[in-house]
Order: C-alpha cells, then structure tokens, then sequence
C-alpha cells in the first residue's frame, strides 16, 4: 500500500473511532495481564464471562498467590486450554510477588519472561495498560494487513516490526484497536462486509464482496 494510502487509511480509523477500547475487561495492569494470557485460543467473551467472577476477588497478584491454583482452575474451566493457563497465571503471581514486588513490569524484555506470556501479550499489555505505541499482531491483523497491502510478512513478529515500522507516529498509539475491530467486524476472514468498509477504495485485496462502487460506505 503507498505511503499517502496507509495515511489516509488510518486518519479514517481515527475520524470513525478516536478513542478505540479493547473488548478484554480488567481493572488494572495485573488483571489485563491475565485476561490477555487466558485469551490464547480463545474469544474474548468467553474469557470475560470467566473473568467477570474471578477478578471481582483477585485483582492482584499477592490475592492470585492466595487464592491458589485449583480455585483458579475452577473459575476459568470454561476457557480452552484452562489447566496450562492456570498453572501458567499462577506461578507468573508468584513471580510477580517474588521479585517485582506485585507489580507488573514496564519491560518488554521482563514481560516475556513470565509463564504464559509472549510477544503478542506483552506487546498488548505495553500499549493498554502503559501506553506504549505497540500493536499486537494476532490473527485478524494478520489477514488484514495481508488483504490490504499493509504487508505481507511471513510471521507474527515480523508483522509487528513492519507495521510498526509503517503506521504514521500520530495514529500508532491505537492502530492496534483499529486493525483488531477491523478485522473482526468488517475484513472477517470467511467473507469480509467490503460493502461496510471504510478503507474500500484503499484496500489492494483482489476478491472484494462489492465491485460496483455504488456499493462503497459514504466516505
């Protein structure tokens, strides 16, 4: 996608939504940090649903420590993968406790450290909860950025660098959001809702949904 194209794509996210919020609840750094883990393989209702109830009596580490790793496994057994994830929630509050004094470092580096966690959860973490001009690139990034033109690299973290690399300064802070809602609700990977799209007249994919420009959204 040419330079002018990225620009304007992303100036017409951020006139349509200037404050883009993740749809993962928390309450804190610490209570992102375990909704984004538990959300591996997993929807983001589901891992809300299971959330809603847990973190209305752990919302730090030193009370995830207390509560213990079996009353944890109770509460998110509806989440796939729900005996790795509790093992893994666990010993990261341990951690946590241990040898950052419960909380949540500001360091990628330190963040992948953790059980459970890798770039993607750090990445998301750093840009939510501290601000950082991260984006997080999961799967409907990943097919978005492919469709669009934004790029085509191969993998996850190389996607991340490019689009990094990529996004004007002004709008890196939420590209992430934008790309995510974007992808989940309007470039869905079975068949996208072009004739919804924003970017339409941007966008490089070749098997649009809505060839006759008559169809396009009012711009």
């Amino acid at each position: 996608m040419l330079k002018a194209n990225i620009h304007e794509m992303f100036a017409r996210f951020a006139a349509q939504d200037p404050e883009p919020v993740g749809e993962l609840n928390y309450k804190n750094p610490y209570t992102l940090l375990v909704a984004v883990a538990l959300s591996a393989q997993a929807t983001d209702v589901g891992v809300n649903k299971a959330t809603g109830p847990l973190f209305e009596v752990v919302d730090t580490p030193e009370k995830m420590v207390a509560l213990g790793e079996d009353k944890l496994r109770d509460y998110i057994k509806t989440i796939g993968l729900f005996n790795t994830k509790a093992k893994n929630v666990y010993k990261m509050a341990q951690i946590l406790v241990d040898e950052y004094g419960g909380e949540v470092p500001e360091d990628a580096d330190t963040l992948v450290k953790l059980p459970g966690v890798g770039k993607k959860t750090a990445a998301v973490v750093l840009n939510i909860a501290f601000g950082h001009p991260r984006i997080a690139v999961d799967t409907h990034i990943y097919r978005l950025s492919h469709r669009t033109g934004l790029s085509h690299a191969k993998t996850a973290d190389a996607m991340m660098k490019r689009l990094e690399k990529i996004v004007p300064a002004e709008f890196l802070q939420h590209a992430h959001h934008w790309l995510i809602l974007h992808g989940r609700y309007i470039c869905k990977a079975r068949k996208p809702d072009c004739h919804k799209c924003i970017i339409y007249d941007l966008c490089n994919f070749k098997k649009k949904t809505a060839d006759d420009p008559k169809l396009w959204p009012s711009l």
